[in-house]
């Protein structure tokens, strides 16, 4: 096993680290309760992975069962308890819990436990999210055509044709 190609060929290193203080305020709110927070996106990471903190208030929500293509995806549970399928079961997770998807996994996520929920989504390579997320609540006035294309465009494989997330 080798380590990958290198991306940095200098001998002296570089000034390029980008903080972000945890009081920054979210890229993306939805509801009071519902908030994404860009953390490393696409564009910053020049496509190598893309990390986002989801916020989900207490109502149920999340996504239905589907894949991806393109790119893996990660779910670290940073507080409350999100329920999760692993392609084989559904699953109530608690703060510290971990589930990897590959590419073509099949998976979903709902929030059903009445009370908040926060969790870091991770994807690699990273895929342009911002735009999926920030049209998530375009698909209440959307056909069914225009979900589907929406979807495909964003590489998001829905199981169920009606099938899609819910905030």
């Amino acid at each position: 096993m080798s380590y990958p190609q290198p991306q940095y060929v200098g001998d002296a290193g570089e000034i390029n680290a980008t903080f972000r203080p945890s009081t920054t305020e979210a890229e993306l709110t939805l509801s009071p309760e519902n908030r994404f927070h860009y953390l490393a996106t696409h564009a910053s990471t020049q496509g190598a992975f893309g990390l986002y903190r989801a916020d989900m208030g207490p109502q149920p929500g999340g996504a239905s069962t589907h894949f991806h293509r393109s790119f893996s995806e990660s779910f670290f549970i940073l507080s409350g308890t999100l329920r999760v399928y692993d392609g084989q079961r559904w699953i109530d997770t608690r703060p510290g819990d971990f589930l990897y998807v590959p590419h073509g996994g099949l998976h979903a996520f709902r929030n059903e436990s009445g009370a908040p929920v926060s969790m870091m989504m991770l994807f690699v390579p990273g895929a342009p999210r911002e735009d999926y997320f920030e049209g998530l609540p375009a698909l209440a006035t959307m056909s069914t055509e225009e979900r589907l294309e929406f979807f495909i465009r964003h590489d998001n494989h829905f199981i169920d044709q009606g099938g899609g997330p819910t905030v």
